[in-house]
């Protein structure tokens, strides 16, 4: 897929939250700014009955995203971009690759050898306990094998993340043993330095003796709880793993006809998901 097929997907989500231009004129002139660049996608005009028709979804929560985002100030992200990973075709620059951590900084592998696949389970879990902002599982191989593939289809998609005012989209985005993901607004302002609210890394080291792979993902305490950053990652694992046709027509869709695509589809998947 090429870049501006992507990117013009995504950029059609900024309509979603076209409710909130109606605080333009009260609010401080830096959100002003901000909400001007997100009403210039060029897609706006077309697309305008279906914004009609979503933009009620999360108005209050978009204005106080927007507000955080016009005070916050985003630094360049070192060692990846996000419009790099918007190019799975083509292969990525070696350090990226590199970046990626190893399971024997965590966890020293010749004293699990002798293990069972549960017992590295307990351990992998009681490792984390104490650490904050993090959330942990193992994944049988099987599965991961069919994540990996469903990820090399489709390494871009979207989850609804339900919030007391309605649902806020999360980005992410496959790039070798790691899922990257952000809000979806902030990539939309940000771009390639959108800051990452959520990275989930899987350790394959196990895979091959003991059947496992281990999986840790860090979030961003001042964006997430842990039950939201456990509900992401139960999606993930709902789309890219699970057996079911109706989300796999989604991933499907969005990757090879987005103009047939309807986020609110999402919305409906996650209606019977509980945040615990």
């Amino acid at each position: 897929m090429q870049l501006s097929s992507l990117m013009r997907r995504v950029l059609l989500y900024r309509g979603t939250f076209h409710s909130a231009q109606k605080g333009i004129m009260t609010t401080p002139r830096k959100m002003q700014e901000v909400l001007e660049e997100l009403q210039g996608n060029p897609y706006y005009g077309k697309y305008a009955d279906k914004i009609a028709k979503v933009q009620q979804v999360a108005p209050e929560t978009f204005q106080s995203r927007v507000e955080g985002l016009a005070k916050k100030k985003i630094e360049p992200v070192k060692g990846r971009q996000f419009s790099q990973l918007l190019q799975p075709k083509e292969k990525l620059p070696e350090p990226l690759q590199a970046n990626e951590p190893r399971l024997d900084e965590l966890l020293k592998l010749e004293l699990v050898q002798d293990k069972s696949a549960d017992e590295i389970e307990a351990i992998w879990q009681q490792y984390h306990l104490a650490k904050d902002c993090t959330i942990t599982a193992v994944i049988p191989s099987k599965d991961f094998e069919v994540m990996e593939q469903r990820a090399a289809q489709f390494p871009t998609f979207l989850f609804p993340l339900p919030r007391s005012q309605g649902y806020e989209f999360i980005m992410c985005q496959f790039e070798g043993n790691r899922v990257h993901l952000t809000p979806l607004l902030y990539f939309q302002v940000h771009k390639e330095n959108a800051p990452e609210c959520l990275t989930i890394t899987h350790f394959k080291e196990l895979q091959q003796k003991k059947g496992i792979v281990l999986m840790r993902g860090e979030y961003d305490g001042n964006v997430l709880n842990a039950k939201e950053a456990q509900c992401i990652a139960n999606q993930l694992q709902m789309y890219y793993v699970q057996a079911d046709e109706r989300k796999l027509e989604l991933l499907e869709r969005f990757t090879r006809t987005p103009d047939r695509f309807d986020h609110m589809d999402l919305v409906e998947e996650i209606s019977s998901l509980s945040l615990g």
